[in-house]
């Protein structure tokens, strides 16, 4: 059979170029080996879809271009899809830092999706898996897609297979792979949005600490953004939305990776607030559990050693507990990996694209969108965004 367009991933970003595509009269095959749609989707949130954020740009985004993803998110923004979700009727609330997530169900998302496909005509082979693209020599057709369902012909293949993370539901390296196949360039596939482990030495005194969650700033190396979240110590290592948004530019540093540093007191001088009860008989602990929880202000002086009185403390001992409250440092050994990762850091290289189509510009016809690209987002609602913005953009050449 012949088409016009194939899409191969009816995630995030191939269900919107497909329905786009589709709903410009191209004739259009979307092709997802998954039993189940949408599982990402399903996920994603709590239950709830994070499915995008009250303020998008690049600076949200890692690429070995920060500027590739400017194009998509202007051409096709966060105002956009919102207005998606208000036509179709879908509920929404904000939560923190401009995070948009479904009144009641991730399914909602996936619905809309599914039913822009199917109102433009798209058709499906689903659940079908890929066994090999080869580009045709001459004749209308670009390409061959040989599948368990037999081989379709077409003139452009838009890629939205996604990354690495979440392999237990279903995530492949198929993407990269074709790139390879084509000589495309990819830049290292990464965890990102991971938990960061610690070695056995580092985490062994902070095993006190595991289960504890406080408001906190990661920072990485300098010049980098810090984020001010939630931070969680658990049995491994370090967790929480501010540890993961930070995992991302850490990763990224791999040839001069340093520690993580977390600011205990956000939007406190510790130098002047330990100088109000400089001649205090009292403990740190007891004066640190006005701003943090009282278990972790107890275990994090006894592992530093800080019981004696602040008026018996040296003014050496004080300087040193105003560092640490304010960049308590701490070496990842790791991440817990692509199981446990939001989303992939690299992909297929942005300087093998064009950023106004997302088309390859050594191979006509063949398109690479959503997270199998090297563009990586933030925690909360970024990720889905390029997905929306890269695939609608997609869907308006191929």
């Amino acid at each position: 059979m012949r088409f016009e367009v194939i899409v191969i991933g009816a995630g995030a970003a191939g269900m919107m170029c497909a329905a786009q595509a589709a709903a410009r009269g191209r004739r259009v095959l979307l092709i997802e080996h998954a039993v189940k749609l949408g599982e990402r989707i399903r996920i994603s949130g709590g239950g709830r879809c994070n499915f995008t954020n009250r303020s998008v740009g690049p600076a949200n985004f890692l690429s070995t271009n920060p500027h590739f993803c400017r194009s998509a998110l202007a051409r096709f923004s966060e105002r956009d899809f919102i207005a998606m979700v208000e036509r179709r009727g879908i509920g929404y609330h904000e939560k923190t830092l401009g995070q948009l997530f479904c009144d009641e169900s991730s399914s909602q998302i996936t619905d809309l999706l599914k039913s822009a496909c199917d109102q433009a005509n798209v058709q499906w082979a689903h659940p079908c898996a890929v066994q090999a693209i080869k580009r045709e020599a001459s004749g209308r057709a670009r390409f061959s897609v040989a599948t368990g369902n037999g081989t379709f012909e077409c003139e452009s293949i838009v890629v939205a297979t996604g990354g690495l993370a979440l392999p237990q539901i279903g995530a492949t390296p198929f993407g990269y792979k074709l790139a390879e196949q084509f000589g495309l360039p990819i830049v290292k596939p990464r965890p990102a949005l991971v938990p960061l482990a610690l070695a056995p030495e580092v985490l062994r005194p902070l095993k006190a600490l595991a289960g504890l969650s406080i408001e906190a700033i990661a920072r990485g190396a300098e010049r980098q953004p810090s984020f001010r979240e939630n931070v969680l110590v658990t049995h491994r290592g370090l967790s929480g939305p501010a540890i993961l948004q930070i995992s991302s530019y850490w990763q990224a540093q791999e040839e001069a990776r340093g520690p993580i540093r977390i600011d205990l007191l956000p939007g406190t001088d510790a130098v002047s607030w330990l100088a109000q009860h400089r001649h205090s008989k009292s403990t740190l602990a007891p004066l640190l559990a006005e701003r943090v929880p009282r278990r972790f202000a107890d275990q994090w002086c006894e592992l530093h050693g800080w019981d004696r009185p602040l008026n018996e403390m040296s003014n050496r001992d004080i300087d040193a507990v105003a560092k640490a409250l304010k960049g308590w440092a701490l070496m990842p050994s790791g991440t817990l990996g692509y199981a446990k990762a939001e989303v992939t850091l690299g992909g297929i290289d942005t300087a093998a694209l064009s950023s106004r189509t997302m088309e390859t510009t050594t191979v006509p016809g063949l398109y690479f969108i959503g997270e199998v690209v090297d563009v990586t987002g933030w925690l909360g609602g970024y990720n889905f965004q390029w997905a929306w913005s890269s695939g609608w953009v997609a869907g308006q050449f191929a």
